[in-house]
């Protein structure tokens, strides 16, 4: 990286916020701009995420750009391999490995208000820009609890985003911590090769059927054929999913009857009553996230598996204990315990306007106007921000309506011209997020009786967008000056004027 670069832009990360952030620039006829990767490839969570049954929960052909539909899945719900392969294919696709910047993990992002700049610091050198496209992604950094212990355990420990492929399983006892998306895909992925397998399960997820199957060779064959039909199938998928919204949202006492087909799905393959009421969660369904799976309960009725239906909460040499008391002896831990999403790493690193860092500004939980920015931090948005989370659909839906966001955001800065940048209001943020905040009052996500990772650490949903994906679109189609306060070089002396525009949350 050539020492003092300035960029119009700078795109943070290169999974599908940031590969789409960087395609929808060029298509918008901006070359000037990097992608600072901290890794070596592309892929972002699909490149960190290899553990065994690796797998997306939502379809192939909605788990994909608009812009960049891929004919050849091979199933209707695709493995990481293919995930990752089809962001090495956008990349190549849209030409934009010139504008990646690999092994350049971001330090610190300090804004310049002389220069209305952002100064930012990477592993590879230093750069600036005038506006930072954030798009780290909430899956990005790993948790581990902290369990009394631990350091001390003799054996390997690991977690499932970073997986240790040299270190053999076979024969072996291990512990399995966590019983989320990554979880039940691991545990029937590992159970026939592992001595024994003891599941820490603080709270049963609920597991629907996944209906997955191999697409044939004819349908792909019509999909590249005949385009349209693999449109006309990704519209099919979103209408079912925007149509489900409802009882998420507004009706969650709706979403008995398929707690009904959940358990019965259970019961095929758990005979043992003992183990089913270990297994049945005591909340209701969409209140964690619904996980998919025709093969963790049969793995779970295994004999060489145990459950324990408590948290670890301690490592003593070799052997693990449950929250419960109970105890394994045990030659390796896996923590599919997910990640820090309530509390983005990157936001210790950025340093806004008043010399505060995003995560001081957010101490109180995350905020952000339509979900992309925060006040006090200029020309600075997020992709896949604070109540962009889907409980039921497409994140790529999202991103692609951030994408939206970005680059009206960017044709403002245009229309202003001279130096200029946008600050999003503090009472445009607060209203934004009241009504967020009010509509989250009734979904399942915060009536269903559960504590999900949807929740920061006092309680409130700051992860999961509280409607359809197409209200979020319209809500994020343009930005409106209004929200913003205009700043201008040397100091934030150009104000706005008119009233403030109503929030576009629909109640």
């Amino acid at each position: 990286m050539a020492e003092h670069e300035h960029v119009r832009v700078a795109v943070i990360g290169s999974g599908f916020g940031g590969l789409g952030a960087a395609v929808r620039l060029r298509r918008e006829g901006i070359t000037d701009f990097v992608v600072l990767e901290r890794a070596g490839s592309v892929g972002g969570t699909w490149r960190d995420n290899s553990y065994p049954g690796c797998a997306c929960d939502v379809p192939s052909h909605l788990y994909s750009f608009s812009f960049a539909p891929h004919p050849d899945w091979p199933r209707t719900f695709s493995g990481q391999e293919h995930i990752r392969a089809y962001l090495e294919h956008v990349t190549d696709l849209f030409r934009l490995r010139p504008h990646i910047r690999f092994d350049a993990e971001v330090e610190k992002m300090t804004w310049d208000a002389g220069k209305l700049r952002w100064d930012i610091e990477t592993a590879a050198g230093k750069l600036s820009a005038d506006v930072v496209v954030s798009a780290t992604g909430p899956l990005s950094d790993p948790k581990i609890p902290d369990i009394p212990g631990l350091d001390s355990f003799p054996g390997k420990v690991f977690h499932s985003a970073r997986w240790d492929h040299d270190y053999d399983l076979r024969g072996k006892r291990v512990a399995m911590v966590g019983t989320g998306a990554s979880a039940i895909q691991i545990v029937p992925s590992v159970q026939p090769d592992v001595a024994k397998l003891t599941l820490f399960q603080r709270t049963p997820p609920w597991v629907m059927p996944r209906v997955d199957r191999k697409i044939s060779s004819l349908e792909r064959g019509l999909h590249r054929a005949l385009p349209f039909t693999s449109q006309l199938r990704r519209a099919l998928l979103w209408g079912i999913r925007e149509m489900q919204v409802q009882a998420f949202t507004k009706h969650p006492g709706q979403l008995g009857i398929v707690e009904e087909l959940a358990k019965r799905n259970m019961a095929r393959a758990v005979e043992d009553p003992a183990l089913r009421a270990r297994l049945t969660p005591d909340y209701r369904i969409g209140c964690k996230r619904i996980l998919l799976s025709n093969t963790y309960y049969p793995a779970l009725a295994q004999p060489n598996v145990d459950v324990v239906a408590s948290g670890l909460s301690e490592v003593r040499g070799s052997t693990v204990v449950g929250a419960d008391g109970s105890e394994a002896e045990v030659d390796a831990i896996i923590f599919g315990t997910g990640f820090h999403v309530t509390d983005m790493p990157i936001a210790e690193r950025v340093v806004g306007a008043d010399g505060r860092t995003l995560a001081e500004t957010w101490k109180g939980g995350m905020e952000a106007l339509r979900g992309a920015s925060a006040a006090g931090f200029p020309n600075w948005m997020t992709i896949i921000g604070p109540n962009t989370g889907l409980g039921n659909s497409s994140m790529i839906l999202m991103i692609e309506s951030q994408l939206n966001y970005m680059a009206d955001y960017l044709r403002q800065l245009d229309v202003l011209g001279g130096r200029a940048a946008l600050d999003a209001r503090p009472g445009a943020v607060d209203a934004w997020n009241r009504a967020v905040q009010e509509r989250m009052k009734r979904t399942v996500w915060n009536t269903g009786g559960c504590t999900s990772w949807y929740l920061d650490p006092s309680g409130r949903n700051t992860t999961i967008w509280p409607g359809t994906t197409a209200e979020f679109r319209r809500a994020t189609r343009r930005v409106d000056l209004a929200e913003y306060e205009i700043l201008r070089a040397p100091r934030a002396s150009a104000g706005t004027t008119g009233a403030k525009a109503p929030v576009e949350v629909d109640a």
